[in-house]
């Protein structure tokens, strides 16, 4: 019974844990959505009104390249933490599909750490950038719009990831089975195997 009574605990803990990181993830999951749909929704606009200005006045809005370059870069590097979210990322896998079981996952983990702390590295060295921007009162040339402001972007963006990929170490640790994101299981072993399966049943027919 005690034993029982203890994995139950142990259950729930972890149960609870995966809860609150699942919980973290939609939070971070709707800021990301929020602010990379905003952008492209403001830069189409920003761009329709200023072919609609060229075409009907002859004259376009002030300031829309620089506008769409800044929206542009607040994109990239936000966007960097939603596919890491999504595990769409470009990854290097050569040694990795060659292992299975538990060395792919403790791999997988390490991967994830590493990257992690690169990530928050990056994000430690963009804010440096971002400062000096400001020490320096750079500004855009045609609306004077203060760069580090735009470049804030960076360090959110670099943070952001970060924390998706501590999130995809910790739901390796805690769940059965290999995760590449918080929320993304893996399915390539399924495939493989399932592949292997149907060619060792079509081999042993007549």
């Amino acid at each position: 019974m005690n034993s029982t009574s203890a994995k139950r605990d142990e259950q729930r803990s972890r149960g609870g844990f995966l809860g609150a990181l699942l919980a973290l993830d939609r939070l971070l999951g709707l800021l990301e959505r929020v602010v990379i749909g905003g952008c492209i929704l403001a830069m189409a606009l920003l761009m329709s009104a200023h072919v609609v200005g060229n075409l009907l006045f002859s004259q376009g809005i002030a300031g829309t390249y620089e506008i769409t370059e800044m929206l542009i870069v607040v994109i990239t590097f936000v966007g960097v933490s939603y596919a890491a979210r999504h595990a769409r990322h470009i990854s290097m896998s050569a040694i990795y599909d060659q292992l299975g079981g538990r060395a792919r996952k403790a791999l997988l983990i390490v991967i994830s750490l590493g990257t992690a702390l690169l990530m928050f590295y990056f994000c430690f060295k963009s804010f440096e950038y971002v400062v000096a921007l400001h020490d320096r009162g750079r500004t855009s040339a045609a609306l004077h719009i203060p760069f580090w402001m735009v470049y804030t972007a960076l360090p959110i963006g670099f943070v952001l990831a970060g924390i998706q990929y501590v999130l995809t170490a910790l739901r390796n640790m805690i769940s059965p089975g290999v995760w590449r994101s918080l929320t993304e299981r893996e399915g390539y072993d399924d495939s493989v195997l399932d592949d292997a399966a149907a060619e060792r049943a079509a081999d042993t027919q007549p």
